[in-house]
Parts: C-alpha cells; sequence; structure tokens
C-alpha cells in the first residue's frame, strides 16, 4: 500500500529528515513548526488573489499585482516578500516577483495545479474546524460541527458556495490520484464498473477511456451526479456510463463487475465505514471485486501526508485515515477477503477484496 510501501524513499526522507533537525537547534525547529499554519494562511491569500496566474509571464512589481488583484500594495508586499523566504515566489534585483518551482502548482493552468487546494484549506470552514482541534481531541467529535452547528455535508448543502470550492479543490488532486490507479490496478477488459460515492466521475471517466469494452455506473448524492455529467460528456464516455442519485447508506446498484470506493471511506468512522461496505457486498454477485482507495497510515515514526490528514478527517468530518491492517479488519466485517495490496505512484494505496 502506498502509505506503508515508503521504502528505501521513505527511510531516506526520513532520516534526511532526522539529520536536519540535528543540525539545527529544537527550540528553532519548533518554531519553524509552529509557524506552518501562518505559512498556510499566506499561501491561501496568494493563491485565492491569483497572484501566480498574473506571474505566468515575468515578474510583477508588488504595487502592480496589487492593482491587478484588488489588494493593498504594502501589506501584499510583505505576503509575498514572507512567501519567497521559504521558496515560494522570489523578489529579483528590482524588487519585482516572479514564480518558483513551488510557486508553478499554483498557477490555475499548470499541470498538477494546487490553487484550489490551497484556497479550500485557508477558506473559514477549514481553517476555524482546524483552530477547534482540541475540542475534537476531547470529545472524538469533529471540530467543524462544534463552530458552524452542522456536520460538513449539510453546511455544503446550505451554501453551494462552499461545496463548489471543495469540489474544485479536490478535483485538483483527482487527476494523478487517476493516473496512478490506472498504473496500477488491471482494469478487466468487460463488464461494468460501479463507482461508489464517485463525485464527479473523474476517475470512472478515465477507467472507461482506457477500457472502450467496459460500462460504468456511478452512484452520489443528486447535485454531484450533476456535476458528473459534464465530466463524463466531455471524456467521450457518456454513453456508456449511467447516472444514478441516491445514498450509499440505502443502497447500491447491484450487479457490477468491479465496484470502486475512492477516498470515501475515510470520510466516515468505523461504523458507517462498514455500514458502506455492507452496501456494497449486498449488491454483489460472488464474483464481483471491490477496489478500496484511499490514503494509507504507516507504522512507526516514518512522516507521512496521510497521518495529518487522519487530524482533518478528525476535525472536519469526523472520518479518519487508516492502517493497512484497520483497512483490513472493516473489510472482514463487512464481508470481504481482503485480497492483494498494490502501492501506487500518488497518496492513494489500493485494496482488492473478494466476497466471502
Amino acid at each position: 500500500m502506498s502509505g506503508s510501501a515508503g521504502g528505501e524513499e521513505g527511510v531516506s526522507s526520513g532520516t534526511a529528515q532526522a539529520a536536519d533537525a540535528a543540525a539545527e537547534p529544537p527550540e528553532r525547529a519548533l518554531m519553524r513548526l509552529l509557524s506552518g499554519a501562518w505559512v498556510a494562511q499566506a499561501i491561501f491569500v496568494a493563491a485565492k488573489l491569483g497572484i501566480a496566474d498574473l506571474l505566468r509571464d515575468g515578474p510583477w512589481s508588488a504595487a502592480d499585482l496589487a492593482v491587478a488583484a484588488g489588494a493593498h500594495a504594502p501589506s501584499l508586499h510583505r505576503v509575498l516578500r514572507a512567501l519567497a523566504g521559504v521558496g515560494i515566489f522570489a523578489a529579483d534585483a528590482q524588487g519585482r516577483f516572479a514564480l518558483t518551482p513551488m510557486a508553478e502548482p499554483l498557477r490555475s493552468d499548470a499541470p498538477g495545479s494546487l490553487r484550489a487546494y490551497a484556497v479550500m484549506n485557508g477558506e473559514r470552514w477549514v481553517w476555524r474546524s482546524w483552530g477547534e482541534i482540541e475540542h475534537s481531541v476531547r470529545t472524538g467529535r469533529p471540530a467543524f460541527e462544534h463552530v458552524f452547528g452542522a456536520p460538513l455535508f449539510e453546511y455544503y448543502a446550505a451554501r453551494p458556495e462552499a461545496g463548489r470550492v471543495s469540489v474544485e479543490a479536490l478535483r485538483s488532486l483527482s487527476a494523478a490520484d487517476d493516473a496512478a490507479i490506472l498504473a496500477a490496478y488491471d482494469f478487466p477488459a468487460g463488464g461494468t464498473v460501479v463507482d461508489v460515492g464517485g463525485g464527479q466521475g473523474s476517475l470512472l471517466a478515465a477507467v472507461l477511456a482506457a477500457r472502450p469494452g467496459l460500462r460504468g455506473v456511478l452512484l452520489d448524492r443528486p447535485p454531484v451526479v450533476e456535476m458528473a455529467r459534464g465530466r463524463l460528456e466531455a471524456a467521450g464516455v457518456a454513453g456508456r456510463c449511467d447516472l444514478v442519485a441516491g445514498d450509499f447508506f440505502v443502497a447500491v446498484p447491484a450487479g457490477g463487475d468491479v465496484y470502486l470506493l475512492k477516498k470515501v471511506l475515510h470520510d466516515w468512522g468505523d461504523e458507517d465505514a462498514r455500514a458502506i461496505l455492507a452496501r456494497c457486498r449486498a449488491a454483489m454477485p460472488g464474483t464481483g471485486r471491490l477496489l478500496v482507495a484511499e490514503p494509507v497510515v504507516p507504522e512507526g515514526n516514518l512522516p507521512s501526508e496521510a497521518k495529518w490528514l487522519d487530524l482533518l478527517m478528525l476535525v472536519y468530518v469526523g472520518g479518519r485515515e487508516r492502517t493497512e491492517a484497520e483497512h483490513r479488519d472493516l473489510l472482514a466485517a463487512a464481508g470481504f477477503a481482503p485480497g492483494r495490496a498494490l502501492p501506487t505512484a500518488s497518496g492513494v494505496g489500493l485494496i482488492e477484496a473478494l466476497p466471502c
């Protein structure tokens, strides 16, 4: 699995970080980590103002950037100066700011753009949830509900703009995951793939495009299904795909050959995750297969993005990231025989499971 299969790269990364930490006084290292939230919010502001897009063709002064972005020039200069100190943007001899390799992904049109994700991370519904992490640690309940008085998905339903920001952020991360899943897993040449909680359909569209003999079914909430329609049409696969507006806690379309769960289970605690898996199991024929694609928490002290995503799930939706063993336990409890685990080149791992 991707999280536990860090291999030599993960060990060398951990060794390098340990060496860096040894060379830096612990007080300075801790101060640097404590300022991480400040850095994230500065990146958010630059992303929301579209600074990287403005710098696409060359350096600009902070004054010119402020006019184009609708900002206060001296304040924007201070933000860009601070970001340049961590390698995001760089000032030239004339005091103009330019893109750096780390600033490139903040462009809207960059391959693998993270602009939408940077914006979502800085919006108040995410920021304030992190600010109340103590509530989650003391109670085990999502800080989001404590702050905003409603579960995340209800909040999105009542505030379409917040939902749109979230959808765009997740879409910006999908392309790399989808390509990695396709490279790691051999989908069948024919039959039906059911994407449970398939979102805007990016993975299903990629699978159907790669396997012309397959048909697809996408299940998600009604507003999300409508967003998926355009994506599938643009990919030229809408004629081979049925869109089902529904609730995976109630029922999952029956008769598929492969069932996909990509970054669905981590939104939920163990009881709800088992319920989703049980609905998939009830819908599957005995010859069906389930493919779970999730970030995987590695054992031990290795640094891992999944460990931080796990805290986001804690404060945001009450879900969790899991170790490979925890995924296998969930699958077994829902009537599956967990099969092979496959690493991918992105931040997700794959587990193929068969119905018992």
